[in-house]
């Protein structure tokens, strides 16, 4: 008997395209009963993809690159969703489940300026174009005489805009970089330690109707263990906060034999203080690991991180 068609939602991005088109390859080479044509990528338009003028905060937040796509899960329309982690609001919709995860690509940051120039050598007052207050404050904290200014749009046309010279130099996720075959244009590759990344940097998140058994039961055979376990601690110190996407954040954790460390720094709203914690547990606890450190920011800050 034939298996049914599973439409996979994504946004229509290149980037976002390869990010399903993996989802769709792990289906069929953990699911022997499906074929490549049983399996479908459908492009949806988000309301984040249509403005790409002002900041996310100011548009709604997060949810703007995946509130569509789950409207359509929600209404049937598709089987299940693929999302890139960091874009997708820490708390889940109800009815829909993100439980799986594709194994984790580079979590770096990526610096990429005119004439492969390195962060440390860039003129002082050089123009950095970024979306994330999270990176402008940790590079404000490594050379405080730079300026920052907002860029938006898929990664091509950030490039372009770096080529035309409205930005001396811009920061992205080195994840989106790599798929994309844009390794040529990296001027430097800036360690987790000198700027820790977004939680959930560099995953690509499944998601599907809670009550959807066989889909579920797909997903969880692709599901990559490391990667579910350190998600499960990020972004619980997400979910303590209750941040948004003003939150200034970053989160990283580290996979050693049984144990999990993971360390965040939580910047105020402004910018000018700086919170940091880390803390290490079994990988059992990754869940507690995230809500301890989630915590200790949340007390060090004294809530001087959201309005």
């Amino acid at each position: 008997m034939k298996s049914k068609k599973i439409i996979i939602g994504s946004r229509g991005s290149k980037l976002a395209l390869i990010y399903a088109e993996k989802a769709r390859n792990q289906i069929l080479k953990f699911s022997e009963k499906f074929k490549i044509d049983d399996i479908e990528i459908k492009k949806i338009t988000t309301s984040g993809d249509l403005n790409q003028k002002v900041r996310l905060s100011e548009l709604g937040g997060k949810g703007l690159f995946s509130k569509k796509i789950e409207e359509e899960l929600l209404d049937n329309k598709i089987d299940l969703a693929t999302h890139a982690l960091k874009d997708m609001p820490s708390i889940e919709t109800d009815g829909l489940l993100t439980d799986s995860f594709l194994e984790r690509n580079d979590p770096r940051e990526v610096l990429i300026s005119r004439d492969k120039i390195k962060f440390k050598d860039l003129k002082p007052n050089s123009v950095i174009g970024t979306s994330s207050f999270r990176r402008e404050y940790q590079l404000r904290n490594i050379r405080n005489d730079l300026n920052f200014k907002l860029i938006r749009g898929n990664i091509d046309t950030r490039l372009k805009k770096v080529n035309d010279e409205f930005y001396d130099a811009i920061i992205l996720a080195a994840a989106g970089i790599k798929s994309l075959n844009f390794n040529n244009y990296v001027s430097e590759i800036f360690s987790v330690d000198e700027i820790i990344p977004s939680a959930g940097q560099g995953v690509i998140a499944l998601q599907c109707r809670k009550d959807d058994d066989k889909i579920n039961e797909i997903l969880q055979k692709i599901n990559h263990t490391n990667t579910y376990i350190r998600v499960q601690a990020e972004r619980n110190v997400l979910k303590f906060l209750e941040g948004d996407c003003e939150t200034a954040i970053g989160v990283i954790s580290h996979i050693n034999n049984k144990n999990i460390k993971l360390k965040a720094e939580l910047f105020s709203l402004d910018g000018s203080k700086r919170f940091y914690y880390e803390a290490s547990k079994n990988i059992k606890n990754a869940k507690d690991l995230g809500l301890e450190v989630g915590e200790s920011l949340k007390k060090q800050s004294q809530g001087n991180y959201k309005k």
